[in-house]
């Protein structure tokens, strides 16, 4: 396997822009914008239109999700992911790569790739540094749209790849495996509010701010991320469950560990959204309210 392609977890912009060039994509390879921002910031879709990865399809999370619940882009069912991804010309034979339009190359891009790896795809790869990268590096742009043949996937939920409430919630007892929360320190730590949400974290969860792990043109090196892992004393070995804000920036901790060979690393899908209106209040560690007691 050539170095760029690390596993398939990431490709960097050269190898993605080698392949479009030679016409490789097409049932074998689809690229996917999982790009998604606050609606009064930019407007993903519309971006979209305008200018991206020739060859790439718009997946959209709003869309792919599950409506029925009460947080944010939690994961669909089977039948829907698979219906969802399908039309977007993705069978289970299908290299996906995902990249995201984001300020800091990569953001909505990793939880796509979990998405795919939860609904038990194997062939998923994020690009490296994300369309900023893209970009900046002169590879081609379009506004043309494709319109991908249609392909049978058939998804099947890998329940390693996620925990849920009722896991975090005995967890907290049994410590049968580490938690580690992507968000900022402030938001972990209690001290700032989390988009209008009191914050904090669950008891035991170590912070590792999603952003540790990027440069301004991509990830960082292997073994700069295991530093990282073992700085916290988070330990590879063992047991692993990420959680964030809604279950996206939870999906980097997935993507670095797996990059150092840990693939079976658990996203808690619920995330603080679920625990704060969920958890008793002895399981809402927050320093705000420890200076105010």
């Amino acid at each position: 396997m050539a170095p760029q392609v690390r596993g398939r977890a990431l490709v960097t912009a050269k190898w993605l822009s080698e392949a479009v060039r030679a016409g490789r994509v097409g049932p074998s390879l689809r690229i996917l914008d999982a790009s998604w921002y606050p609606p009064q910031e930019r407007n993903a879709r519309q971006e979209f239109k305008e200018r991206h990865i020739p060859g790439a399809s718009f997946f959209d999370i709003e869309e792919c999700r599950d409506q029925s619940s009460p947080y944010d882009f939690m994961l669909p069912s089977e039948s829907h992911f698979a219906d969802y991804v399908g039309r977007l010309g993705v069978s289970n034979d299908t290299h996906v790569v995902v990249y995201d339009g984001d300020k800091l190359g990569t953001f909505y891009a990793p939880r796509a790739w979990w998405m795919f790896r939860a609904f038990g795809h194997k062939e998923v790869s994020v690009l490296n540094g994300g369309f900023k990268n893209w970009v900046k590096e002169g590879h081609p742009v379009t506004a043309e749209v494709s319109q991908p043949a249609p392909a049978v996937f058939k998804a099947r939920l890998n329940t390693i790849l996620l925990k849920t409430f009722e896991e975090m919630i005995q967890n907290v007892g049994s410590l049968r495996f580490q938690v580690v929360d992507s968000r900022p320190e402030g938001r972990f730590r209690g001290t700032e509010l989390d988009q209008g949400l009191e914050s904090g974290h669950i008891p035991g969860a170590v912070n590792i701010p999603f952003h540790s792990f990027l440069t301004e043109s991509g990830h960082k090196s292997i073994e700069e991320i295991q530093e990282i892992f073992r700085e916290k004393k988070v330990d590879l070995s063992k047991p692993l469950a990420a959680t964030c804000r809604k279950g996206v920036t939870a999906c980097h901790i997935a993507l670095a560990a797996y990059l150092c060979g840990k693939r079976d690393v658990a996203v808690y899908d619920g995330s603080w959204s679920e625990w704060f209106h969920r958890a008793p209040p002895r399981y809402k560690v927050s320093e705000l309210k420890r200076n105010k007691a």
